[in-house]
């Protein structure tokens, strides 16, 4: 599998393109539209995107990739928080380009897309319905763990307690994934046990 970094031009989270093929795409949080110049550069055709979450910095690309045919999929709690009033409210209100979710996951649900094999894990915290998304032997996080942080608890639906719960979670795992955030640099689930000091609290 061969992982495309796109990172935003504008105020937007890290996109993430994943191809086996080199024909066919899973786009993981397409923060903006210009993802579909990423993949025309690369012949790919995004058949699915995967959100961790529905913020707008994570979901602005959307509309486009849609328009172009992808099916959009998200945890089953996030779906219908995408265009409320309080995702949309924040930072005094911005606009995001409607579209609509294709399919909704559940905590633990193993799918296949684009000949990729996927795990959903449910890790609430950063929103009500985040979610992260294994892949072979990298882990997707969006803005539930960060390169020695994670992410703010202080927006809609967030709570600091059920991300101190799924970050426990992460660092239960035995496997020593690449981790792929949604903003800053990549790492590895060993260096994020070791020194980031989230993954130790009680």
């Amino acid at each position: 599998m061969k992982i495309i970094k796109v990172e935003p031009k504008d105020f937007g989270s890290n996109a993430y393109i994943l191809t086996v093929d080199g024909k066919t795409a899973v786009v993981i949080d397409p923060a903006e539209s210009s993802v579909i110049t990423e993949l025309a550069s690369r012949n790919l055709e995004c058949k699915y995107v995967l959100l961790t979450h529905g913020h707008f910095d994570h979901v602005g690309g959307c509309r486009a990739l849609a328009e172009y045919g992808a099916h959009i999929i998200c945890g089953e709690e996030e779906a219908p928080l995408i265009f409320s009033k309080e995702y949309l409210g924040i930072f005094g209100g911005v606009n995001v380009p409607r579209f609509e979710v294709s399919r909704t996951l559940k905590d633990g649900e193993e799918f296949s897309l684009c000949g990729i094999e996927f795990a959903a894990i449910l890790t609430k915290g950063h929103t009500k319905g985040s979610m992260c998304f294994l892949a072979e032997d990298n882990l997707f996080t969006g803005d539930t763990l960060f390169k020695l942080s994670v992410g703010r608890c202080d927006l809609p639906t967030g709570s600091i307690t059920k991300l101190k719960g799924s970050l426990k979670k992460l660092s239960s795992l035995v496997v020593d994934y690449k981790i792929y955030c949604g903003h800053g640099s990549d790492t590895t689930l060993s260096f994020e046990k070791k020194y980031n000091s989230y993954l130790s609290e009680d």
